[in-house]
């Protein structure tokens, strides 16, 4: 392994148990919060990925880049359908 893509995996690992711990620390309260904002971060990768894919280059690059747009969407879809449920209940209950 080169030393970059050994400090890459690290950082990535490392970044992972920090979500997590982050993500297990929210109380129930903020849910919804947490969920519209990774709604938000899932939509900025898809315009990302879109932007990425329209600018050419290695066709490695396109793969991940529709892939990215492929996890993407599947994320804002999610969120959306989660607010939606949520919305849902929350009228339920009036």
């Amino acid at each position: 392994m080169t030393g970059g893509l050994l400090i890459s995996l690290y950082l990535f690992t490392l970044a992972g148990f920090l979500g997590l711990d982050v993500i297990r620390k929210v109380p129930p309260t903020l849910y919804s919060a947490l969920a519209a904002v990774l709604g938000a971060a899932a939509a900025l990768s898809v315009a990302a990925a879109v932007a990425a894919s329209m600018a050419g280059g290695r066709n490695s690059a396109a793969i991940l880049s529709a892939v990215a747009v492929a996890i993407g969407t599947t994320g804002v879809v999610a969120g959306l359908w989660r607010a939606k449920r949520m919305l849902h209940r929350r009228g339920a209950k009036r």
